[in-house]
């Protein structure tokens, strides 16, 4: 379920919420407003709303987490780092995420995604545990079966397709030269409801 269209059901108290998240980049706001969808309107979707691609019906304990795809790359390298650009955005996603509560950082094979996830992971003294972007239906059910909160670093490709995988919305797809902002929050129930939320991070953003 989409946070736009779940804004269309559930009324200006839930959208109060969502802007007061996204101003403070409060976690505790932000999953307020995640159950506030959960509660409210996880079984009136739009009509319009992408298909719900669940691994399975119930998950093992509640399931968070945060995606994004890996920042500013430099070019004509097979694998490639960041640029400048995309170092400030990393350090940005680990300032933004230190309070989060993540127990579990996640990064495909590769130095810009690496790279990505290690501020956060040093921040919190975590190691970044590396997943294979080409099964990413086998990681979407080991995530269900764990549970907690995580943060998975992908690709353009990827992070819109695994985030659908646990019963999300991925949204339209990530402009691959230009798009390196977007942030979804995918909160689960045990009982397999799913609510999604799309943020912006970095310059322009939160």
């Amino acid at each position: 379920m989409s946070f736009a269209s779940s804004i269309s059901k559930s009324g200006m108290f839930k959208l109060a919420m969502f802007k007061f998240a996204m101003s403070k980049f409060s976690v505790s706001a932000l999953f307020c407003c995640v159950a506030a969808l959960l509660s409210g309107c996880a079984s009136s979707a739009s009509p319009n709303a992408p298909p719900y691609h669940p691994i399975s019906n119930a998950v093992s304990a509640p399931l968070d987490v945060f995606l994004v795809r890996h920042a500013e790359k430099i070019t004509g390298t097979a694998d490639p780092a960041l640029t400048a650009a995309g170092q400030a955005r990393a350090q940005r996603l680990a300032s933004m995420l230190k309070d989060a509560g993540i127990a579990h950082i996640h990064s495909s094979d590769y130095k810009r995604t690496r790279d990505t996830a290690a501020p956060l992971a040093k921040m919190l003294g975590l190691e970044v545990r590396i997943y294979d972007a080409r099964q990413l239906t086998e990681f979407a059910a080991r995530l269900q079966e764990q549970g907690g909160r995580h943060l998975v670093v992908g690709h353009s490709n990827t992070t819109p397709q695994l985030t659908e995988l646990l019963g999300g919305d991925g949204g339209t797809p990530i402009a691959e030269a230009t798009e390196y902002d977007r942030l979804y929050v995918v909160t689960r129930g045990t009982d397999g409801r799913a609510a999604t939320l799309l943020l912006r991070f970095g310059e322009g953003g939160i």
